[in-house]
């Protein structure tokens, strides 16, 4: 379980494809404090810890990670957003965030506004994706505010969100520019009340 605070930035140092899975290496402030088997998000995925470095630590994506997350299009020297699993005894700064991406998105707008900035996402609608205004959303793995969600009959919706300073300055927000593909996980509140109430209408 995470909360959608970023600890801290990796750089991707070696990608290895192994059959269908991906071996991806990273390099960041906190990967000679990890541990063999430990659970850490990457841009939202959690991924297990499988070899360790100096200064790096490796982690493997398997196919169906690949399929649901932008990890799949990963280069090296590309930024990743860091957070490793909540304790039990920290204060919840952010949301509830279990680290199983639900879909892609993609960003089609960024607009600075006053010394912070509005990113606007669009995704594909599919059952159980609820979105609320001002609800959480996590996006690369950063929780997020929604504002302004929208659906179209087109089966595509988008929303936006609104990066302060420091956020931006502290995730790879900064790379971030249109077109690129993002990580979204849906608050898992509005999953069970979107199931809820697909099995409610069903009857």
């Amino acid at each position: 379980m995470f909360t959608g605070i970023i600890e801290t930035l990796g750089q991707v140092t070696a990608i290895r494809k192994e059959g269908s899975n991906v071996h991806i290496a990273i390099q960041s402030p906190i990967s000679q404090e990890l541990k063999i088997d430990q659970s850490i998000a990457h841009d939202g995925v959690c991924l297990t810890v499988v070899d360790l470095g100096k200064r790096t630590h490796t982690v493997t994506a398997v196919e169906e990670t690949l399929i649901r997350s932008n990890l799949g299009s990963l280069k090296k020297g590309d930024c990743i957003n860091l957070e490793r699993a909540m304790r039990p005894n920290a204060r919840l700064d952010g949301h509830m965030v279990q680290g199983h991406v639900d879909t892609t998105g993609k960003c089609i707008g960024v607009e600075e506004r006053d010394g912070s900035w509005i990113f606007l996402f669009e995704y594909k609608l599919e059952p159980g994706y609820l979105l609320v205004d001002k609800g959480s959303i996590c996006v690369n793995g950063v929780s997020l505010t929604v504002v302004n969600p929208v659906e179209h009959p087109n089966g595509l919706a988008h929303f936006s969100v609104a990066i302060i300073p420091y956020t931006f300055e502290h995730t790879n927000f900064s790379n971030l520019k249109p077109e690129g593909v993002i990580n979204l996980e849906f608050d898992v509140i509005g999953k069970y009340v979107a199931k809820y109430l697909a099995v409610y209408q069903s009857k």
